[in-house]
């Protein structure tokens, strides 16, 4: 089975600019994050019999059609103890749920749930055959966000890992084209995560205890322009930190944890 892509222009800062809507089977097809209702996405659907809507997150870049697409007749899902998220931010209450492990049946093959939070909490991956859909789990270039609030740095680690094991043949992501060297990428974006977090570590040990601070270390590249989620990175990788016992946070002021000087975290792959 090979899902159809469709970019779809997006108001949002999303790399690219657009959103990759997915169109899987044709009798009974799945549409996935239809960012929008589009020229291009319709021409996509034109004689195919959408039986199923469905996003991998509801962040507003990947929802936006959801209410034109299901108001076609679709069955809309959502993820199961995130229907009341997903109705306020889609305005759509859904059908029915998933959770890790459904399967979603087209006339061309199965999908399969894998929860994938980190990014967002409500976060999944769909696998079919030697492919994945992964949302913004991953993309072929540049860094996935992962900010404090929405984001959970320990679980896209996870998520990522995760993805690894399972060893796909090409992923598709939520921004830009399919990538055709999934472990390569995967590799790469797991070793970036690891460096801001060895990064942030430093600040915090050499005596930066605000998050302003430690974004002022921790970043060689000038951030001014995006400063707000720099902020925000630096305090996901806070949280994990935390909940690690390697420093100390409170939400204002980190320290370094005695245990931290001794070792430990998380090991690369």
């Amino acid at each position: 089975m090979k899902p159809e892509r469709v970019p779809v222009p997006v108001d949002t800062a999303a790399p690219g600019g657009t959103t990759n809507a997915y169109v899987l089977g044709s009798e009974r097809a799945v549409l996935v994050d239809p960012a929008a209702e589009t020229a291009a996405l319709d021409a996509a659907l034109d004689g195919r019999r959408v039986d199923t809507v469905l996003v991998t997150h509801v962040h507003p870049d990947h929802v936006g059609g959801v209410a034109a697409y299901t108001d076609r007749g679709a069955t809309v899902l959502s993820k199961a103890g995130y229907e009341g998220r997903f109705e306020r931010v889609t305005g759509v209450a859904p059908d029915d749920t998933f959770r890790d492990g459904t399967t979603i049946e087209t006339d061309a093959g199965s999908l399969t749930v894998a929860s994938t939070p980190g990014h967002a909490p409500d976060h999944v991956a769909l696998g079919f055959d030697d492919g994945v859909l992964v949302g913004d789990l991953a993309i072929a270039s540049g860094s996935v966000v992962v900010a404090a609030g929405e984001g959970d740095m320990r679980g896209y680690l996870t998520a990522l890992r995760r993805l690894y094991a399972r060893d796909p043949e090409r992923l598709y992501p939520g921004h830009g084209p399919a990538i055709d060297e999934p472990r390569a990428v995967l590799e790469r974006l797991i070793a970036h995560r690891l460096d801001r977090e060895a990064t942030v570590l430093q600040a915090v040990t050499e005596g930066a205890e605000t998050v302003a601070e430690i974004t002022d270390v921790a970043y060689e590249k000038d951030v001014s322009g995006m400063r707000g989620l720099a902020e925000a990175t630096v305090e996901a990788h806070l949280e994990k930190l935390a909940v690690e016992g390697r420093v100390a946070w409170d939400g204002a002021r980190a320290s370094v944890r005695e245990a931290s000087s001794r070792g430990g975290g998380e090991a690369g792959l």
